[in-house]
C-alpha cells in the first residue's frame, strides 16, 4: 500500500511539472506586446545647430543662436515685412515618436512646435503640412483668451484645446512631451507633467477636427505620417533646450 501511495505522489508531481510550462507559454502568447521604443537621442547638442536647417533652405538665419545649452530665436529689432520665415526643421525625418522639449517664451510671445513637416516648392511654411503644438504667453497674448481655447499654450493648434492651463509664465521654462504613435493612431501632449491633449492622427475623427478648423481644404495638412520636426519663427523671441526624441517601432 505504501508503495502504491508513493508511486501516485511521484506521478502527480511529474504531471504538475509538465503542465506548468504550458500555462506560462499560453499566457505569453495571449498578452499584447507593447510598442517598442528606441533609446532617447538628442536633437540639440547644446553647442551648435547641427542637425537642423532653415525650412526650405540650408543656412540658418542669424536670428537663431546658441549659448549655455540654450537655442534661441530672436528677431532683429528693425525687422521688416518679408524678413520672416526663419523657421527651422530637423535634418532627419520621423514617423512614430516621443519628443521631449523645453521652451521659454518672451512676454506676449507666440511660437510653435511642428511635426510631419514636408519641404518643397508646393509648401511655403511648415504649418501647411505640419500640425502644431502651440507655444504662447497665456497671461498676455490675446489668443489665450479666446474660447474655446484652441490657441492656448499646449493646444493642438486650432484643433484640440487643452484640458487645463498648466503653463508657467513668460520667462520661465515649460516642458512638453509630445507623443505621435501611428501604430495606435494616437497622439498626446503632456505639459509640465499633466496630460492636457489627446487626439487621433488619421481617419474620420481626424478629418472631423480638420474640417472644423482653419485648415479645412488644405491639401496635405496632417496627411504625412513621416516628416520633420519644426520650430517656428513667429516674430517673437523664444528659447529651447533639452530637445530629445525616441522613435516608436
Amino acid at each position: 500500500m505504501k508503495v502504491v501511495l508513493w508511486m501516485t505522489a511521484v506521478l502527480l508531481t511529474l504531471s504538475n511539472c509538465e503542465t506548468t510550462p504550458k500555462k506560462t507559454s499560453e499566457k505569453k502568447m495571449t498578452e499584447a506586446e507593447p510598442a517598442m521604443k528606441n533609446e532617447w537621442i538628442s536633437l540639440f547638442d547644446g553647442k551648435t545647430l547641427t542637425g537642423w536647417h532653415q525650412y526650405n533652405g540650408d543656412k540658418i538665419g542669424e536670428e537663431w543662436s546658441v549659448a549655455d545649452g540654450v537655442m534661441t530665436f530672436e528677431p532683429k529689432a528693425n525687422r521688416k515685412y518679408g524678413d520672416g520665415g526663419k523657421n527651422i526643421v530637423t535634418d532627419q525625418d520621423f514617423t512614430s515618436f516621443e519628443l521631449s522639449i523645453e521652451w521659454n517664451i518672451s512676454e506676449g510671445g507666440n511660437s510653435g512646435i511642428f511635426w510631419g513637416v514636408q519641404e518643397g516648392e508646393a509648401y511655403g511654411e511648415p504649418y501647411v503640412t505640419g500640425p502644431e503644438i502651440q507655444i504662447l504667453d497665456n497671461e498676455r497674448h490675446p489668443d489665450a483668451q479666446a474660447n474655446p481655447k484652441f490657441h492656448q499654450a499646449g493646444a493642438l493648434y486650432d484643433l484640440v484645446q487643452p484640458a487645463a492651463d498648466v503653463c508657467n509664465p513668460a520667462g520661465e521654462w515649460n516642458h512638453v512631451l509630445l507623443t505621435v504613435n501611428h501604430n495606435t493612431n494616437k497622439g498626446s501632449v503632456v505639459f509640465n507633467g499633466t496630460e492636457i491633449v489627446k487626439f487621433p492622427l488619421s481617419g474620420p475623427e481626424w478629418d472631423a477636427l480638420v474640417n472644423n478648423s482653419k485648415f479645412k481644404g488644405w491639401e496635405g495638412f496632417g496627411a504625412f505620417k513621416t516628416g520633420k520636426i519644426g520650430l517656428q519663427d513667429h516674430d517673437d523671441k523664444v528659447s529651447f533646450r533639452n530637445i530629445k526624441i525616441r522613435e516608436i517601432q
